[in-house]
């Protein structure tokens, strides 16, 4: 792989990976960045972290009934 280039990686219900050190743009426009080797990328927006992931994706609201 070039060395410009970084591996990214979609977990299915949960983050994206990506090889860091990484900067990421939010939505309004501010960069933050991370020095560690994999970033773990929050996709569900639910994270208190965002834009990095705090596995807040694992917790299940439990329905009606259930």
């Amino acid at each position: 792989m070039p060395r410009d280039e970084r591996r990214v990686r979609v977990v299915p219900g949960g983050p994206v990976l990506v090889e860091g050190p990484v900067e990421v743009s939010t939505p309004d426009g501010e960069p933050v960045r991370s020095d560690r080797f994999v970033v773990a990328v929050c996709a569900c927006r639910r994270s208190k972290r965002f834009p990095w992931c705090d596995t807040s994706h694992r917790k299940r609201v439990r329905g009606q009934g259930g």
